[in-house]
């Protein structure tokens, strides 16, 4: 047996002492304690850093009004100047072209023949009179029974492409599509007034026909004079009164028959 004691004692035997035991022990602690100090650290500045937007530190640092009183920035302010624009900004109307005043003015020189044009008002490409003066003649006509829209619309179509190739061979300045539309539509109005008077009584027979031709007249006297002054065409009123009347001519035509 003292042979088998000597055998394990010498199988056991080492170096390693509890006092390098207890040390390495001290000294595995003070690493874990650093290591789980590290972990605390960053694990409390990871959420605060990690789920907080940048913004919200921008928001909060750069505030510096009271409470229910915001700061205006420069961004706001722009947009307040821009909506204020708004009120300087010009009406609908007269952004769409509709001038209710020249439309009147134009009116009344086509009721009276003998007034003197104004050609700067005149030569205006505005349509919203002719639009409405050729929907007034087409609904008297169809209140007498004739439904004559598309042949409104044709005739008007036609006559104004002849009467811009005449008068740019005419006239030195020339003149546009939109002008000679806006002249032919308003001296238009004359013949609304025969159209309503056949609703009223028959246009067949010798009264109807001087009542036509003094509306013819009346037309074409109205147009050659607008186109004169609005084109500088003196002394040559005669001349385009005569293609102006066969125009309103035929729409006399429609009212008539």
């Amino acid at each position: 047996m003292s042979n088998f004691e000597q055998f394990q004692f010498d199988f056991y035997q080492s170096n390693y002492t509890i006092d390098d035991q207890e040390e390495g022990y001290n000294s595995y602690g003070s690493n874990e304690n650093l290591c789980g100090s590290r972990k605390s650290q960053t694990g409390g500045q990871t959420p605060a850093s990690a789920f907080v937007p940048s913004e919200m530190f921008l928001s909060s640092q750069s505030y510096t009004g009271q409470i229910l009183q915001p700061t205006y920035s420069p961004d706001t302010l722009s947009h307040l100047s821009y909506a204020d624009g708004f009120d300087e900004e010009p009406p609908l109307l007269e952004e769409l072209g509709i001038n209710f005043e020249h439309i009147w003015q134009k009116t009344l020189t086509v009721l009276n023949p003998m007034k003197p044009a104004d050609g700067t008002i005149m030569n205006e490409t505005d349509l919203t009179g002719p639009m409405v003066f050729c929907l007034a003649l087409g609904a008297t006509l169809l209140l007498a029974g004739k439904v004559h829209f598309s042949y409104v619309y044709g005739m008007s179509a036609i006559g104004c492409l002849a009467m811009h190739a005449l008068l740019n061979l005419m006239s030195v300045p020339g003149v546009s599509h939109g002008c000679v539309a806006s002249v032919l539509g308003y001296c238009l109005l004359p013949m609304v007034i025969l159209s309503s008077s056949a609703v009223v009584f028959s246009l067949q027979g010798i009264l109807g026909t001087l009542l036509a031709l003094f509306i013819i007249g009346w037309c074409s006297l109205s147009a050659s004079k607008i186109f004169t002054s609005a084109l500088a065409m003196e002394g040559q009123q005669l001349l385009i009164a005569y293609p102006c009347a066969l125009l309103y001519g035929l729409f006399a035509l429609l009212t008539v028959f």
